[in-house]
Order: structure tokens, then sequence, then C-alpha cells
């Protein structure tokens, strides 16, 4: 229901009293359950990274039969569908749209998990340094951004894809492992 909520009204007008009468409890009920409205964020934090972990990272596969762009381009897609079909999901994973919240440490595992699981990838394809990791996800959260605000349920930014991924594999691999 608190997501349901937030895809209504977004991020920062969640209230226990709204989401309350959702359930059909008072909001001082809802204390039992999570003692504050950051506590119900790092829940939903918590669960998008979850299913951000099942449905957007790609299993790892065998460098000898999938070539570096058919992976990249992959991941890229995945994490870009994964992002627009739900933009409060989206705002809530890989934005700062609510000042001040700070996920449990149980919940940013997850998302250091799935960040482990990218870089991992694309090391594997010899981008290895910091700022050719910080250049793919700037880029691919740039595509995303410009999708959910410019063009949402369109396909304008996600026709871009393919084309920033031929763009960051050439930019962003080197056999000594740096940007060219």
């Amino acid at each position: 229901m608190a997501w349901a909520a937030v895809r209504e009204d977004g991020l920062a007008a969640l209230s226990l009293r709204d989401l309350g009468a959702r359930v059909g409890m008072r909001a001082q009920s809802l204390y039992s359950y999570f003692p504050s409205k950051r506590a119900i964020h790092d829940a939903m934090f918590r669960q998008g990274y979850e299913q951000f972990l099942r449905e957007a990272v790609p299993p790892a596969v065998d460098d000898a039969v999938v070539d570096p762009r058919t992976e990249a381009l992959a991941g890229a897609l995945a994490f870009f569908d994964f992002c627009t079909t739900d933009p409060v999901r989206y705002q809530l994973l890989f934005q700062r749209t609510l000042p001040g919240f700070v996920p449990s440490a149980d919940s940013m595992a997850l998302a250091v998990r799935a960040y482990e699981a990218t870089v991992g990838r694309l090391a594997r394809h010899g981008v290895t340094d910091q700022a050719g990791l910080d250049m793919w996800t700037a880029v691919m959260t740039g595509l995303v951004s410009q999708q959910v605000a410019n063009d949402p349920g369109g396909t304008r930014w996600r026709s871009l894809v393919a084309p920033a991924v031929d763009m960051l594999l050439a930019a962003t691999t080197d056999p000594r492992g740096v940007i060219r």
C-alpha cells in the first residue's frame, strides 16, 4: 500500500495517517510495525533493491559465449526498463529525492551488491577505473531521467541506449584500463 500511495502522491507526501487509512488502521497502530516514516521508506528501498537484483541484474555469463557489447547492452536495457516502468521506485533507489533519508546498513548492502555486480560485469570487458564507471552510471541514469521526465511511457530515450553503450564501450575500455 505504501507503493500505491507514493505512486499517487510522490515519495515526500507519504503520511502515516493516509497509509493507515489505506490499510484500515490508525496511524498510531502503524508505529507497531514501523517506528517512523523513514522506516517505511527504508523498507521500500530494501524491497526495491531486492526487485532490482532479481529483475535487472543479469546473471554473470561466460565471456567466451557473449561479447562485451551484447552483455553491456542487455544490462543497460534491463536497468533502463526496470527504472522507467516505475519512476517513483527509480527516484527512491537512484536519486536523492528525500532530504535526509539514509537507508539502513542492511538495505544499503543490497544497493552495494547491485553496484558491485555491475562493476564486475564491466570490469570483465575492460572498464576498470572509477572515471569509466562514473561515466556509465551518469549516462545510463541520465537516459532514464530524460525518459521519465520527457517521454513517460514512450521510447524516445530508450532508443538511445544501444548507441550510448557503443559510445561508452569505445570511450571507457582500453587495454590499460583507463578512459581514452
